[in-house]
């Protein structure tokens, strides 16, 4: 018999690390030169080395403004954000450090992490276009049932995508590239404001 969502989602917290954890694992990795799912290689190792100056430099540099510090420090009921990822992903690197900003913002808001490619059924009901796409955030109430989904990228960048694509008849290498420096620009604001509109602010 099939898995429910609701008995997938519980599994997977069982699993789930926190960020600070996952931080440390991809470090490591990236020490290692290796990267986290099955496939191991040269490219998925260099992205996953990427990501870590990455994810540090948005750890250290990501302001949020006091109009979104005080909508997150307005929600009153327990949250969890399960996100799924893997160490390579070059979308996740600007925007699980957001998601930990506003979780260390609000003590009712928990910020974990699985990894995609050990969670495939979990994943598999959160497809994007029906392609596994990550990050996938998961929104959960007090009781772990889905309230919302959010991913695997910024509404912003997906026309950027879309607007190459339309160009250039597909995608081309120098996407990822222009992608990154509209993420720098950014500075995480897009990704905030899409993950807060789609949480129970007062």
């Amino acid at each position: 018999m099939e898995k429910t969502t609701e008995t997938l989602v519980q599994e997977g917290l069982l699993k789930a690390i926190s960020y600070g954890d996952y931080r440390k694992k991809v470090s490591q990795l990236a020490a290692d030169g290796k990267s986290t799912g099955p496939e191991q290689t040269e490219d998925l190792a260099n992205y996953t080395q990427l990501n870590d100056r990455r994810m540090k430099r948005f750890d250290k540099t990501l302001k949020i403004d006091s109009e979104f510090v005080s909508k997150i420090e307005s929600i009153s009921e327990k949250i969890t954000l399960l996100v799924l990822t893997e160490s390579w992903c070059g979308d996740a690197a600007p925007t699980l450090p957001v998601m930990n900003k506003i979780a260390e913002i609000n003590g009712s808001i928990d910020f974990k992490i699985l990894l995609r490619d050990e969670n495939p059924a979990l994943m598999n009901r959160f497809l994007t276009n029906g392609a596994m796409s990550i990050p996938k955030l998961i929104l959960l109430d007090d009781n772990n049932r889905v309230f919302g989904a959010w991913g695997p990228i910024p509404q912003r960048a997906a026309q950027l995508v879309r607007e190459h694509k339309e160009k250039h008849g597909e995608l081309l290498p120098e996407i990822k590239e222009e992608i990154q420096h509209w993420y720098n620009k950014d500075k995480g604001s897009s990704t905030l404001q899409e993950v807060v509109a789609l949480l129970p602010v007062q």
